[in-house]
């Protein structure tokens, strides 16, 4: 008997009776039929998923977009040299938020000041969910031929889960810019630019995304790993395009973000927040201050570049450019002194890679890719978060806090670890093909 979507649920022959074979091979049967059955709705788990969070938005849980409003607030001043000046003030324990990006960002934001507020923060919200598709879409175009295949129906179920993903959903309550970027990163790597312009769209892309927010520069290493001399000189030259730019319309703002803010990472907020998942931050938080530079994080810091020199160079043996870009990008996250959670939004292309790359069956890919949908689809860090907020002693952590500070750094390692395996991992599965949607993309 069918379901209604083709699928005959096991235990039910064509006549209803009783399907026979060992434990082993019922339990495969299941598996099919649960597959078939999810991806049979996958059209429906999406329009949930997207109606859910249009309810949460409008009448559960409105987000404050307190970083939208430092953009709205703050880019009008650049033109008055009054940029780094603002102070958005929000309740709860968090200080008042001032604008820390290039000035050349300021002057991107600035066209969301001609509109009101309310038509601001709904265009921004729209936009932000319409890139999530974007972003899947992106990280599947980069797998390696020879990987899994996903079709369509499975790129509406990544969307519908992306969604609930903590520094997806983090990044949508506060305004953040994040998913913009990572699209425009992706969009960079995958669009289909003719031979000439190949590499400079390429680089242009991880360049734009620089100039806004300093932490998508991290990109260029991807081109230096893959050989492309030209896409990571013309990043370059891009970023260096938009600090000109910004320079000669705003120079004083320059001169004081170049020369005398962007050290200041105190600025940015408490390096041992939880919120912050680096490996400074996860330090920080061991020993009750900011370990800075100092030896503890050098120790970690070398360990994470020799972890992660083997995953590239195992990546790239086999031309997975998905794997690379991964890889840098959780490099980039590891070693920064601040990685807010919202910054941890390549979980997605990294989840896209354990499920449908080339070690897709390995135990650690399996655990990796596990521990992620655990910790970001649990909202591990935002819980955490909350108990430290109400410690009485903010330098003080407790166990709990202390381990559980290295929530997204452990995912990453073991992201790492998976991926350096890739090299023995090709003839293996060298036989799958790619899907009609990616091979006539």
């Amino acid at each position: 008997m069918s379901d209604g979507f083709g699928a005959v649920p096991p235990g039910k022959g064509a006549r209803g009776g009783d399907a026979t074979g060992s434990p082993r091979a019922r339990w495969g049967r299941w598996r099919r039929w649960g597959r078939s059955w999810v991806l049979g709705r996958a059209g429906w788990w999406l329009a949930a998923s997207l109606a859910l969070h249009a309810l949460m938005v409008l009448l559960v849980a409105r987000p404050d977009m307190v970083d939208l409003r430092v953009y709205y607030t703050a880019s009008p001043r650049v033109l008055t040299g009054h940029l780094y000046d603002v102070r958005l003030r929000v309740d709860g324990p968090a200080p008042a938020l001032p604008f820390t990006y290039p000035p050349f960002a300021a002057l991107v934001f600035l066209p969301l000041s001609l509109l009101p507020w309310p038509v601001a923060a709904a265009l921004w919200q729209l936009l932000c969910v319409a890139a999530i598709p974007a972003l899947v879409w992106g990280a599947v175009r980069l797998l390696p031929p020879w990987a899994g295949t996903v079709d369509r129906r499975q790129l509406m179920l990544w969307v519908a889960g992306s969604l609930w993903l903590e520094p997806v959903r983090h990044t949508l309550d506060l305004g953040q810019v994040n998913l913009f970027l990572v699209v425009l990163v992706l969009g960079g790597l995958t669009a289909p630019w003719g031979t000439a312009a190949r590499g400079l769209g390429s680089g242009a892309g991880v360049g734009v995304a620089a100039g806004v927010k300093l932490s998508p520069a991290v990109g260029g290493l991807y081109f230096l790993v893959t050989r492309q001399w030209r896409a990571a000189a013309c990043a370059a030259l891009v970023f260096a395009g938009s600090v000109a730019a910004a320079w000669w319309v705003v120079a004083e703002e320059s001169v004081r973000y170049w020369h005398r803010l962007l050290p200041d990472t105190t600025r940015i907020g408490r390096v041992d927040s939880m919120r912050n998942q680096s490996v400074r931050g996860a330090l920080s938080r061991f020993v009750g201050h900011d370990v800075g530079h100092g030896l503890a994080w050098s120790l970690a810091a070398v360990m994470a570049l020799v972890l992660a020199g083997y995953a590239l160079r195992a990546a790239w043996r086999t031309r997975d450019r998905l794997a690379v870009l991964v890889a840098v990008q959780l490099l980039g996250l590891l070693l920064a002194p601040i990685s807010w959670s919202h910054h941890w939004i390549w979980c997605v292309p990294a989840l896209v890679w354990l499920v449908h790359g080339p070690r897709r069956d390995r135990l650690c890919s399996r655990i990796a890719c596990g521990l992620w949908v655990v910790m970001a689809g649990g909202r591990v860090v935002p819980q955490l978060t909350r108990v430290q907020d109400r410690l009485p002693d903010p330098a003080a952590h407790p166990a709990l806090l202390a381990w559980g500070g290295w929530t997204y750094a452990l995912c990453a390692t073991l992201t790492l670890i998976a991926v350096a395996g890739t090299g023995s991992s090709r003839t293996a599965t060298s036989t799958v093909r790619p899907s009609p949607d990616r091979a006539d993309a």
